[in-house]
């Protein structure tokens, strides 16, 4: 799944973004990355906008989606792309479905267990324990941003990513980017805004209703020999 550097909740006055600054510049990355995950523990549910943008070296161009992001413990989310394509994702009990209207298909497959801590799903849930599976570091972005804690986490072994990039909102330590670096030199960032913490979710959230005429690709079914 394949997720602006807008913090997730607004600052009221100069004086508080100043302190708020402060703070964050005298944080350390594992005392910035522990409030973050103290953050998202503290939440049952959420739902916010995001844009991911995806740069590739095989695209001259990078591309931008935009959409709003789902969650409720203990792991079901829902990904709805709203720009450029409509699609949407939901994950829920090792279930991912992926639903694509201008295709009319949708295509069920089931996550293996040992993918089921992906790391844009540890970062969400809280769950924890990231510092003994990366190396975490202070590494500031090109971009500025006053209030904010910048650190670069290497994973400890070898995965889909050569490491990533998150920025916290250091007043709320709630996450505002996460950038996503792969060993073959793409990149994919997901920027959040306007975070509604400990959303009322539905279970219709994480079902996707499609027309009758829907083509249905079912991959969790074994093929017959």
């Amino acid at each position: 799944m394949g997720i602006l550097a807008a913090a997730w909740l607004p600052v009221a006055g100069a004086a508080v973004l100043s302190a708020s600054a402060e703070t964050a510049a005298q944080e350390s990355p594992q005392a910035a990355l522990a409030k973050m995950e103290r953050a998202f523990a503290g939440m049952t549910s959420f739902q916010a906008d995001f844009q991911q943008t995806s740069t590739s070296l095989a695209a001259a161009e990078p591309m931008t989606q935009k959409g709003r992001v789902f969650f409720r413990k203990p792991d079901a989310m829902r990904w709805e792309y709203g720009e450029p394509e409509k699609n949407v994702y939901v994950f829920r009990a090792g279930l991912l479905l992926s639903y694509f209207p201008d295709d009319n298909q949708l295509w069920r497959q089931r996550v293996p267990p040992d993918q089921n801590q992906a790391e844009l799903l540890s970062l969400l849930s809280g769950k924890g324990g990231l510092s003994s599976r990366y190396i975490v570091e202070n590494n500031p972005f090109p971009e500025s941003a006053p209030g904010a804690a910048q650190i670069k986490l290497t994973p400890r072994e070898e995965g889909e990513y050569s490491y990533f990039l998150l920025e916290i909102d250091g007043r709320s330590g709630l996450l505002r980017r996460a950038i996503f670096f792969d060993w073959g030199g793409n990149r994919t960032e997901f920027a959040f805004s306007r975070l509604k913490p400990s959303a009322r979710l539905a279970d219709s959230v994480f079902k996707i209703k499609v027309p009758k005429d829907c083509e249905i690709v079912d991959e969790t079914v074994p093929i017959k020999r």
